[in-house]
């Protein structure tokens, strides 16, 4: 019987090469067919900003597990952290007004 830090240890292992060999497809497959078809271009544009709204709306939306619209301060500063971003694509002034949004709030 394997220990069970063997058996971490190898699904680690399995998933970096899965990664790894899923990643260096693309580099090769496109190496060899040329240019990236416009669809898959678009399509891998997107990524960032569904990525990020991954992360981002269920960290605001539901802080504790939970969906809490009410009385949930994260949400005007989420808005206003949102607002400075698309005016000014700054991050620097996006997380500063993200912060000083949820400390004037009482989010924090």
């Amino acid at each position: 019987m394997t220990s069970p830090d063997a058996v971490v240890w190898l699904a680690v292992i399995v998933a970096g090469l899965g990664t790894y060999a899923l990643r260096a497809s693309f580099l090769f497959l496109f190496e060899r067919f040329g240019d990236v078809p416009h669809g898959v271009e678009t399509g891998l544009e997107m990524v960032p900003a569904a990525v990020l709204s991954a992360l981002v709306v269920p960290a605001v939306v539901a802080p504790e597990g939970a969906i809490a619209v009410i009385g949930n301060g994260r949400i005007p500063a989420a808005l206003a952290a949102a607002a400075v971003a698309w005016f000014t694509e700054s991050i620097l002034a996006t997380i500063v007004a993200g912060l000083l949004a949820m400390i004037v709030i009482g989010a924090v």
